[in-house]
């Protein structure tokens, strides 16, 4: 792992417990942060708190509903209390969704608003005013490749990371003069459990093709991995990254400039 300076950094990461989320809540740690990781995997995000306090590193494991904007405010200043900042917010947490316009039922659409958009716009409600009681930081928001362009069979995704893209330019707007930097990643295909977990499902019996196709889409011809995302999110959180905000950052192994 790369060791940015983020030594005492007060970090809030959601969907913490497996997958990116839990590639970045290491990542920081490693790098000196005192992680929160808020998810609603339990097990996991114990896991995770357990695996990163046995590398000397600090984390501490909140179980949230995130599209509970009660719990949410509670949890967020349950931390704050304890350490009286925050310097550092990771909305990572998502779902993924399969269907076009025509497929997409109403209760589709709503899941998707709440975890991926609803969600984020809670943690930035409750976050923002107490980064700016600290004195400013740095919030790191998951987007997609699939805020910029148009992704087969995506509909309701790529609209909540359309959104995810454009909250994160209105957080860097209103906020300059606070000292909030905001910035978003954009991941192509990254290989979480989530992959796994889809081939199994979908494709049973045909995983290594499938596998094989999928990591084809991207023109560098494999996935990315959870701990590439890290790195770049790492940086975005450091004071080597002092001089960046409101921008989209690809992991996406050219998707986005070079496929044809």
């Amino acid at each position: 792992m790369i060791n940015y300076q983020l030594d005492n950094k007060i970090a809030i990461v959601t969907g913490g417990a497996k997958g990116i989320g839990e590639a970045v809540c290491k990542q920081l740690a490693h790098s000196g942060a005192m992680v929160h990781l808020i998810d609603v995997d339990e097990e996991n995000g114990q896991r995770v708190e357990s695996e990163i306090a046995k590398e000397s590193g600090q984390a501490t494991f909140y179980k949230c509903d995130l599209t509970d904007h009660a719990q949410v405010n509670k949890i967020f200043d349950q931390i704050y209390a304890l350490n009286n900042r925050l310097d550092i917010l990771i909305n990572n947490a998502g779902i993924a969704h399969i269907g076009n316009v025509e497929n997409t039922t109403p209760q589709d659409m709503e899941r998707i608003y709440q975890v991926n958009v609803k969600a984020v716009y809670s943690c930035l409600h409750f976050g923002v005013p107490l980064m700016k009681k600290s004195g400013g930081g740095s919030i790191v928001n998951m987007a997609s490749v699939g805020s910029l362009r148009g992704l087969e069979s995506r509909f309701a995704y790529s609209m909540s990371k359309g959104a995810v893209f454009t909250m994160t330019l209105a957080i860097a707007k209103d906020h300059l003069s606070d000292g909030i930097r905001c910035n978003a990643t954009g991941p192509a295909r990254i290989h979480t459990p989530f992959v796994d977990g889809f081939l199994k499902d979908h494709y049973p019996g045909q995983e290594s093709e499938m596998f094989e196709a999928l990591s084809k889409t991207q023109p560098i011809g494999r996935m990315g991995n959870p701990a590439e995302v890290a790195n770049l999110v790492a940086f975005l959180c450091a004071d080597e990254s002092s001089f960046l905000t409101g921008c989209f950052y690809p992991v996406d192994g050219g998707f986005l400039n070079l496929n044809t």
